[in-house]
Parts: structure tokens; C-alpha cells; sequence
């Protein structure tokens, strides 16, 4: 295995300061970095459907949560974490694409439910069968082992970390 740019990081600090222990970089910097090609590699799908990755989030909770594939907002924003006013920015691009409505919820003429129009049912059904073949492609480049491996370990720390 070659090195790479977290290699040369650690390098530069056990030299000007060999005192310190780095090695957290090892692991969060290449997790970062990692992160970000990654988020390179699964956008270019969503901007191909003329769409953000957030978009994308949206209409597959929306998806996901099955027929008659509505939400709230706010079960939406709980759904993907992100704030409420994000999700409502997202909806209104959604809208605006005629791949989601707003309808009053039933028993609150306040509440509002986002529901998948029919096309938006269509995209996201085409457009995730597209992202799952994109993500086969990214984690086919670890051994069948590695992946659950990482998988485990970052369900692991992810859980850790929330406490």
C-alpha cells in the first residue's frame, strides 16, 4: 500500500512536534477526506437528474416511508437531519420541479403534509436504482470482508459518539 496525504500530515508533526500523539489523524483525516470523494463520486448522479443530494435525501424519505408517500416537514427534517428551515428550502425546489405537493394535513387546517407527486415517484424510483448501482461500484473497491468490517466498526463509533 502507498501513502498518501494523511502519511506525509503525520510525518510533519512527529518532526515539529514529536511531543504530540497525531494519530487520530490517521483515522479522521482520512475519514474526511474519504467523506468527501465519496460525496464527489455519489453527486455526480444526483446532478445528472438535475438534482442536489439533499433533493435526493427528500424524495427517498419521502419514498420510504410508502404509500400514499407523505410526510410532515418536520418528520422529514427528523428523517434526514437537517434543520427544519433546510428541509422547507428543499421542499420549495421539489415543488417548484412538480416532484412533491403540499396538502393540508387531515385534522389540522394549520399542518402541512409533502406528499411525491407521480413523477417524483418515478424519479426517485429510477434514480435510486442508479445511486445503489453508483454505491455497488464504490464499496466493490474493499474486499467483501472489509466492508462489513467498516460497517460494523462505524455503526459502532457512530453510536458511541451519540452518546
Amino acid at each position: 500500500m502507498g501513502e498518501d496525504r494523511v502519511d506525509r500530515i503525520l510525518e510533519q508533526w512527529a518532526q515539529e512536534r514529536p511531543d504530540l500523539d497525531a494519530s487520530p489523524l490517521g483515522v479522521i483525516g482520512r475519514l474526511h477526506r474519504v467523506a468527501e470523494m465519496l460525496d464527489e463520486e455519489l453527486s455526480v448522479v444526483f446532478r445528472q437528474a438535475g438534482l442536489g443530494r439533499g433533493d435526493f435525501d427528500v424524495l427517498a424519505t419521502l419514498r420510504r416511508a410508502g404509500a400514499p408517500y407523505e410526510l410532515s416537514a418536520g418528520d422529514i427534517a427528523s428523517r434526514t437531519m437537517v434543520t427544519s428551515g433546510a428541509t422547507t428550502k428543499r421542499v420549495d425546489r421539489l415543488a417548484a420541479l412538480g416532484l412533491v405537493e403540499r396538502r393540508r394535513a387531515e385534522g389540522d387546517a394549520r399542518s402541512r403534509q409533502i406528499r411525491l407527486t407521480d413523477s417524483g415517484v418515478t424519479l426517485i424510483d429510477e434514480l435510486v436504482e442508479v445511486h445503489l448501482v453508483n454505491e455497488h461500484r464504490l464499496v466493490a473497491m474493499l474486499p467483501e470482508a472489509d466492508r462489513a468490517a467498516l460497517a460494523r466498526i462505524l455503526k459502532a463509533w457512530g453510536l458511541a459518539l451519540r452518546g
